[in-house]
């Protein structure tokens, strides 16, 4: 890992074992459907997501990770409905599914549920100053009526902000401060869950480490729970306390972030872990470098997506589709080298 980065960085607090589901999330689908262009020729279908099913408990960090392009961030944002479905199920707690309800009806769970963007400058609307933005989720769901100046002022010590800086403009701020702006928003409604979509990629390696710690302490003091979406492996392995790996759409190993990082099952996984750049040249360790691009999600390969760029495909792995099974307690792969 990065030591430039590790430095900084606090190890995450343990999460209970026995913590019960907060999020659960069930074969989740979107699907993009293309036009079939000028000559109407028959419409082509991105499976950008394409059966996800995850859990996320109370007090925990689930770490998402995979190459750009994989599907992650439009996993967070169909959870949370900013992208409308496919199909599939999204419990929260012991909410019904999610992803049939109205906006009427939803708007209590989104309370429930909030989201810190990847880019800290376009999140913030340019128009509005750092105090409108915080004190208009407070207004939409009716929070601290006659005190919202102070809940505002609350939210800017909670992040490690001036409350003066309540009546400034995003512009006025360096890209770590508005990402501090952007958790602040994500807090304001008392959110259980909070998906951070690469929340520290567009920031400097000296500010990704106090981002990182922040939401560790926030994490502490609120009991938060996140599905933490990166692709810097060096953040998730300080932050997740499991991971899952995510390749063209699907999730092909889920375990406890020691299990992934120490003894890894699908060849993808332990692809990804052996391409982080290492500070000491001497090491020893053979660095596996992935042949091909990963494949257009409009036109998948049969079998196991990754058997055209894996080193280890079997014959079968060209026609056989892997099973996501449980093979050590608690670590699971979608691999035919363990079937």
């Amino acid at each position: 890992m990065d030591a430039r980065l590790t430095a900084g960085l606090s190890p995450p607090a343990a999460a209970s074992v026995q913590a019960p589901a907060l999020l659960r999330v069930k074969e989740l689908v979107k699907h993009f459907r293309l036009r079939g262009g000028l000559l109407g020729g028959r419409a082509a279908v991105v499976r950008a997501v394409d059966g996800v099913s995850l859990e996320v408990a109370e007090g925990e960090t689930l770490g998402l990770v995979g190459e750009s392009g994989c599907g992650k961030t439009t996993l967070g944002r169909t959870i949370i409905r900013l992208i409308e479905p496919t199909g599939g199920e999204v419990y929260l707690e012991d909410s019904p599914n999610l992803l049939r309800l109205t906006s009427r009806q939803m708007l209590p769970y989104r309370r429930k549920l909030q989201m810190i963007f990847q880019d800290p400058y376009s999140s913030l609307n340019p128009r509005m100053t750092i105090g409108g933005t915080l004190a208009e989720p407070l207004k939409i769901h009716g929070l601290a009526r006659g005190r919202r100046l102070e809940r505002v002022a609350e939210l800017l010590e909670c992040v490690g902000l001036p409350s003066d800086a309540a009546g400034r403009y995003p512009h006025e701020f360096s890209g770590g401060q508005r990402q501090r702006v952007g958790i602040a928003r994500a807090l304001a409604v008392e959110p259980r869950l909070i998906i951070a979509d690469e929340p520290v990629s567009a920031l400097d390696v000296s500010i990704q480490a106090q981002i990182i710690n922040l939401l560790q302490e926030l994490q502490e003091k609120f009991g938060l729970a996140f599905l933490f979406i990166a692709h810097d492996l060096s953040v998730v392995g300080h932050m997740s306390h499991r991971v899952a790996v995510m390749y063209l759409g699907k999730i092909v190993e889920q375990g406890p972030k020691g299990a992934i990082f120490g003894a890894p099952l699908h060849p993808y996984t332990e692809a990804l872990l052996k391409s982080v750049p290492k500070m000491d040249p001497d090491s020893g360790r053979k660095k596996i470098v992935l042949e091909g691009d990963v494949p257009s999600p409009i036109n998948p390969p049969p079998g196991c997506p990754f058997h055209p760029r894996c080193p280890k495909a079997l014959p079968a792995c060209a026609t056989t589709v892997p099973r996501f099974l449980e093979h050590r307690p608690g670590h699971w792969a979608a691999c035919l080298l363990y079937e």
